[in-house]
């Protein structure tokens, strides 16, 4: 008996070595490639507080240090591993996708890491508008031509390490372009790709269509945005009860006086 144990633990270990060399070798090609990611034209620190973006200017700290910790708070929970995170509002006007673009920011500010942002709001897609890109294909577009690869929906924003695909020009039937087993494929590839890759996904209102729950079953976590003062608790407690318990993160306020 000791001998198999012995065995076993020999094989365990050879198995744990080679997993770690994996994960090794992936960071290693994962952080070449962020080091050689090449933008249009960085954006002024000036332009991306105008546009309430977080930024690396020391006025802009605090604002910064916000989102840094709701950042460090969503790595802590998945132990340090490449996430995929659902940002969706309790309602609509909650400003969710303010919250998601500046998660996204935050963990682009990290030289060693990088995000993308998805905007699966296809009802009401803001994300070119806020980050000022010009696109045309998106992820409707992807979902419904298999002809369309994945890299016509990936666009530069012209800040450093953060990417964005935009909605698209197809919009009918969200919920089952967003169920769809293309769109599942999809942010498994992107997050699996690149180990230090983080996925936030801009989605609509929980309580509105059937998206924002289609997406939560997608995502690694999901986190709900309240318009502070805007919603009873007992709201937001049947909104969130749509969701996996295990994979909600939590709650952010959104315009705190």
């Amino acid at each position: 008996m000791s001998q198999a144990s012995d065995t076993e633990g020999r094989g365990a270990a050879v198995t744990s070595l080679v997993e770690g060399e994996r994960r090794f070798r992936l960071a290693q090609t994962s952080r070449e490639m962020i080091a050689r990611m090449r933008e249009p034209g960085p954006r002024a620190a000036e332009e991306l507080d105008c546009r309430g973006l977080l930024n690396p200017a020391p006025s802009a700290r605090r604002f910064a240090d916000v989102f840094r910790d709701l950042r460090t708070q969503l790595i802590a929970r998945h132990r340090g591993e490449n996430f995929s995170v659902m940002v969706a509002p309790v309602t609509a006007g909650a400003g969710a996708s303010f919250v998601a673009t500046n998660l996204a920011l935050a963990f682009a500010l990290d030289e060693a890491k990088t995000a993308l942002l998805i905007d699966c709001n296809l009802r009401e897609p803001s994300q070119d508008r806020r980050l000022g890109v010009a696109t045309h294909a998106g992820l409707s577009d992807f979902i419904d031509d298999p002809g369309i690869g994945i890299e016509h929906i990936i666009y530069p924003t012209g800040i450093p390490r953060l990417r964005l695909i935009p909605v698209g020009t197809h919009r009918e039937g969200s919920s089952e372009y967003l169920s769809s087993m293309r769109m599942r494929a999809l942010l498994a590839h992107l997050k699996e790709r690149y180990p230090d890759r983080y996925l936030v996904l801009d989605a609509p209102a929980l309580d509105a269509a059937p998206d924002a729950r289609v997406l939560g079953e997608l995502a690694d976590c999901a986190v709900a945005v309240v318009g502070y003062g805007e919603v009873t608790a007992e709201a937001v407690r049947d909104a969130v009860a749509a969701l996996d318990p295990a994979r909600f993160a939590g709650v952010v306020f959104n315009n705190v006086p």
